[in-house]
């Protein structure tokens, strides 16, 4: 991946939706809170993810935001990791009652009982999932959508709109039948988003372009 150049923008020259560091390097103004917010922007968000571990934590991840800010989520992010076993879900299946009330009183989590539960259910249901596909990675990026179904660009505009799309429908729809839980459209997409399966930046972001390449570099994982 090219290094990235923060290049000086005037703030007042930037369309809406976006911001600009110290440096004058424009970034979409929802990371604007903190360093480790824009790192997450920077470096994470969008580009695309091949790795199962990777995959389920970011899925199991969303599903705890529900109804939360995902800063609050990322703050906490290597509190879950640790709680959830680095989200490896061979041992997350074998996770029991006692482990439930461990999470329950693990104040370095979100300690919300449903979607610990959730979280280890969908654990399981990973591996079956695994056991017909021969990833998570290979199922997710069967859904990638088709250029002529996404925007044609990403204004502030139109990133208000995206919290679901035909394809975060079409995968939500198909985790429930699997037995899936907390997985929603709107879950979903944000999912698709963090992993990569769509390129949300605004169009004036730095790391849009970023994504595009790595998307570009990217090998699609096959079955």
């Amino acid at each position: 991946m090219q290094r990235m150049t923060e290049q000086a923008t005037p703030a007042a020259a930037l369309p809406e939706g976006l911001f600009a560091d110290d440096a004058g390097c424009p970034r979409c103004r929802w990371c604007q809170a903190t360093p480790l917010y824009r790192r997450y922007h920077d470096t994470e968000w969008g580009f695309p993810v091949a790795d199962d571990r990777r995959l389920f934590e970011k899925l199991c991840l969303e599903g705890f935001q529900s109804g939360l800010s995902w800063l609050t989520i990322l703050n906490k992010r290597e509190g879950f990791r640790a709680a959830f076993a680095n989200f490896d879900a061979e041992q997350m299946a074998a996770f029991d009652a006692h482990d439930v009330e461990r999470l329950v009183a693990d104040a370095a989590i979100v300690r919300h009982r449903g979607k610990i539960a959730s979280t280890l259910n969908n654990a399981r249901r990973v591996l079956e999932l695994r056991s017909e596909f021969g990833s998570l990675a290979h199922y997710a990026w069967r859904y990638e959508p088709a250029a002529a179904d996404r925007p044609a660009r990403i204004t502030s505009e139109v990133a208000r709109t995206l919290s679901t799309s035909a394809a975060s429908m079409a995968m939500s729809k198909d985790l429930k039948k699997r037995g899936w839980t907390f997985v929603g459209p709107t879950t979903v997409y944000a999912f698709m988003q963090a992993m990569g399966l769509v390129n949300d930046h605004l169009e004036d972001c730095h790391a849009r372009a970023l994504a595009l390449q790595a998307r570009a570099e990217f090998v699609v994982p096959r079955g």
